[in-house]
């Protein structure tokens, strides 16, 4: 019986890459998107990757980046893929190679119980293009994975993992469950769970 759903955001939870909707609206959206996509292919060093992407927002201003974190598209079924969990009592986990600006924004709409994820730094209330955080590296999800499931005493066969890029393959190794969401290939091939239609009450099928 899973008790423990971890997801990644960007592109699960959320349709789309926060990073490349910030980045699109201060004029860089194209530079970083080729960027993202190769980091999500699994073609690029993630975390030489992020502080490139991140590098690129700097001068960005805070107030107008936490409101375009504040008002992403979630991906349809996941507010309702969340309560259906919650109310088996599984307890839901994010993840995030992106930002906590969206993620402890979206914690409150989408009702999962804790997040883990970058923290854009900020001075003079402008980004100054550093990043640093719980997600900056391939390994990461992966890693916090082991302490959550150590902290909550709950098992690999309790686990269930949901993403769609090559930064997810480190958490799909300690879950029972791997749900290869709208995926990149890289990912599918170590799934055995493979969706690809945006619709995230998919997944209640294999749990």
């Amino acid at each position: 019986m899973i008790k423990l759903a971890v997801f990644d955001f960007d592109s699960t939870l959320m349709d789309g890459e926060t990073i490349d909707i910030l980045a699109g609206n201060y004029g860089v959206g194209d530079e970083v998107s080729k960027i993202t996509a190769a980091a999500m292919r699994g073609e690029l060093d993630f975390f030489e990757s992020l502080q490139k992407r991140v590098s690129l927002l700097r001068g960005m201003d805070e107030k107008k980046a936490i409101d375009i974190c504040q008002n992403l598209t979630y991906m349809k079924g996941a507010k309702e893929l969340i309560k259906e969990l919650k109310l088996r009592e599984i307890k839901v986990v994010v993840f995030s190679g992106g930002f906590r600006f969206a993620t402890n924004w979206a914690k409150n709409i989408l009702g999962f119980d804790a997040d883990f994820a970058n923290i854009l730094h900020v001075k003079n209330g402008e980004l100054s293009g550093l990043v640093g955080g719980d997600m900056m590296f391939g390994y990461s999800k992966g890693d916090m994975l082991g302490r959550v499931q150590n902290l909550l005493k709950i098992s690999q066969d309790e686990t269930m993992a949901v993403g769609d890029g090559a930064n997810d393959l480190s958490m799909f190794v300690l879950a029972k469950i791997k749900v290869a969401f709208c995926a990149k290939e890289i990912l599918k091939k170590s799934a055995n769970v493979v969706i690809d239609e945006k619709n995230l009450t998919k997944v209640l099928g294999y749990i």
